[in-house]
Parts: C-alpha cells; structure tokens; sequence
C-alpha cells in the first residue's frame, strides 16, 4: 500500500459525491486534540464545494469552525509528489512519509491558527491502512462508503494558538484518512486509537448502508496493530460473528473470526464533544457527534499468542453519525 495512492482524490465534477482528507492529533499526557478537515462536495446538478473545518478539544471545552467556497476556488493537486490540498485558508500536503498542515479560521477570541506535521511512524504500525478485507473492494461498488488510513500513527510538531492560548504540539501523536462515497452513512460509529508506549494502534467501524428505501443491518470491521502483528477482523458480511453496540456516548464491538476474538469498548463525554452537520448531495443534512478524546479499553485473545489488553484514558478519536442531533452536545457548525 502506498500513502499517495491511497490520498488520491476520487470525486468527480458532475456526480453526487462525498470526500474527506483529515488529520488529528493527540496529547498523549492530557485530553487535548486538534481534527483538521478537507472535504469535497459534489452535486450531479452541477453545485459543488469544498470546505475546511477545525475542531478542538480541550477537556470540557470544544470549538468546531468551518469555511466554505465553491469548489472551483479550491485546489486539489496530485501532480508532484503527493496531494496539494488548498481550500480557502486550510493548506494540506499529503506526501509518502509526511503530512504538512497549516491553516487560521475564526477571529478575535475564536481565532484558531495551526501549523503542524505528521511524521509517519517507525515499524509496520505506522505502514497505510484500510479495514477492507481487499484491495479490490476499494474501487468496488461494494461497500458504499471507502475508508482508507494512509498514516495509522504519525508522531506531530508544530504549534497552535486558540485565542490567546498556545499549544505546542511536539511529542503529540496523530493519524491521517482519507473516505468518500455517493452520500455519508445512514448511520455509523467509528473510531481510532493510537497507544504511545504501546506500540499499538486499532481502527474499527460499525455502519449501515441504504439498500433501496431500507437501510441494512450494521456491518462491522475492526483491525488492530501492535508491533510487528495485524490481526484483522474484517469479514463485512459474517455478521454471526460480529456484535456492535451503538448507544451513545458509548460504543462496543465484540468480533470473532480466524484472528480471534477482539472486544473494543469507547466512551466519550458529550460535554466534550462537537456536533457538525455533514451535508450530503441528494438527501438531508447527517449530524456527526464527535470526540477525539474519548476512553478506549480494547481487550484481544488472539487464536495464536498470548491475550492482552490496551487501555486509553483520553485518546480515542470516536464518532456517531445519525440523521438527528441531541440536546447534550454543542450546537451543530
């Protein structure tokens, strides 16, 4: 696998699409995190844009912006070596080995300015990934919705200013990913954890997609790294061997399958959290409740090797996407 190919931009001109490129960043000693976002939108009829969001966590306190321009105002080049993304403010380049990422939205006290970088981790943790079982259901018809993670654990530099508060974002630890599809999930959980001092990383998602007027039940993937080992539990369809639990603020996944059994457990705050609404092409707004400093508790008995556990107090990045909001989380940007 390869970080470029994997970042290569998919949307179309003409066509009703969705895609993502994003970067979050982790202080491993305090519920602190920094999720910076490039999206595309666009419409078969022609109306397309592109925005840049930037979300903060901070304990108890939360801050989601975003900048919208027509697409056309954007650019997304892939012609040298990586992807060039601009979109108004938000400047990203996405190469092999290093994510760069720089950017200011809002003002006076909301004013949020970064520049940051993602170096990609050592060892075969920090190699591209993708929960599909194959490279070939990348470009097929099914699922739907693509998710690739060309940097699963990325350790950060750089620094950040929030009003008149200043971040140093060095010893911090990271991810970048990539998705995109015709329209976001009717429903999902996802989430991604990085484990310093673990040498460890897990991604996993629960999610529906529409099959005509109804919606299929959840389909669920779920890989985790730790040193020179993968174990995948990524049959989509196996779904006897697969029990997700959506029941917000709290997800749990229980997976069984030729690597073992593997049960992952996140909770987040929802005082803690941001509600932004995902616009879709054809169809109504999607909220996404997220956290990227959730509890994540991840328990593996491998069918080969010894079992071991991996706890995060405050370093999970987890999101519930749902067709309405709650009350309990900041209002939607």
């Amino acid at each position: 696998m390869s970080a470029v190919r994997d970042n290569r931009p998919r949307s179309r001109v003409g066509t009703d699409q969705v895609e993502s490129w994003f970067v979050r960043v982790n202080d491993p000693d305090a519920p602190r995190a920094v999720w910076v976002r490039a999206t595309v939108l666009t419409r078969a009829n022609g109306t397309s844009v592109a925005e840049a969001w930037c979300s903060l966590f901070d304990g108890r306190r939360t801050a989601a912006l975003r900048h919208q321009v027509p697409l056309d105002e954007a650019s997304f080049d892939s012609g040298g070596p990586g992807l060039d993304i601009g979109v108004g403010p938000l400047a990203m380049h996405l190469a092999e080995d290093r994510v760069s990422v720089r950017g200011e939205l809002g003002r006076d006290a909301g004013r949020v300015a970064w520049d940051l970088t993602l170096e990609r981790g050592p060892g075969a943790t920090g190699a591209p990934m993708s929960l599909l079982p194959s490279a070939r259901l990348v470009d097929a018809p099914f699922p739907k919705n693509k998710l690739l993670t060309p940097f699963p654990v990325g350790a950060a530099a750089g620094s950040l200013t929030w009003g008149t508060e200043a971040w140093d974002l060095g010893g911090w630890v990271g991810m970048q990913g990539h998705n995109w599809g015709s329209a976001h999930s009717p429903e999902y959980a996802w989430g991604q954890c990085v484990f310093p001092g673990a040498d460890a990383v897990v991604e996993a998602a629960s999610g529906r997609i529409e099959l005509g007027t109804r919606t299929s039940p959840l389909f669920s993937m779920l890989v985790v790294r730790r040193g020179d080992e993968e174990h995948r539990f990524d049959r989509i369809v196996d779904l006897w061997r697969q029990r997700p639990v959506l029941d917000f603020p709290r997800w749990e996944l229980t997976m069984r399958g030729a690597a073992g059994a593997a049960r992952l457990e996140m909770t987040a705050d929802p005082a803690a959290m941001v509600c932004l609404g995902y616009d879709n092409p054809a169809r109504a707004r999607s909220y996404c409740l997220n956290s990227k400093t959730a509890r994540v508790r991840l328990s593996v008995a491998p069918r080969h090797g010894a079992p071991f556990e991996l706890l995060s107090e405050h370093g999970g990045a987890l999101e519930f996407l749902r067709p309405d909001q709650v009350p309990e989380v900041q209002p939607v940007v």
